[in-house]
């Protein structure tokens, strides 16, 4: 298994923190000063995690995912669940968070919740 060059990591780290409008954050992690935020981007309201691996099972999933939703045009989107999670976890492509916070903006949220995923439980 060969490594990954520090660089390389680097860049992604930069270019998710640019994604949102912020910078790499140096030093980040276990490695950064008690004073200085953990999270790999310098934004002041989301913590930001870039992780750089070889495979990944959402990443496959979310690909799988994208194939089916070309046939009909539509955006793809996963909602990840955990059983004894109460809220999922939303993965879509960089590209398309405009559009999916804009089908988010639009879609009324379940009266008895605060998050629009709160409603949605684990049956088993």
């Amino acid at each position: 298994m060969s490594s990954t060059h520090r660089s390389t990591w680097k860049a992604r780290e930069r270019k998710a923190a640019r994604l949102f409008g912020a910078e790499r954050q140096p030093l980040s992690g276990s490695g950064g000063r008690p004073d200085q935020t953990r999270s790999d981007s310098t934004h002041p309201a989301l913590f930001i995690e870039t992780k750089l691996r070889a495979s990944s099972a959402v990443r496959t999933l979310w690909e799988q995912t994208r194939e089916l939703a070309k046939l009909e045009h539509k955006t793809p989107v996963l909602v990840l669940f955990a059983k004894g999670k109460r809220v999922g976890l939303v993965v879509a492509h960089a590209d398309d968070l405009a559009i999916v916070a804009a089908e988010l903006a639009t879609t009324p949220l379940p009266i008895r919740s605060e998050h629009p995923l709160d409603s949605f439980q684990d049956e088993a």
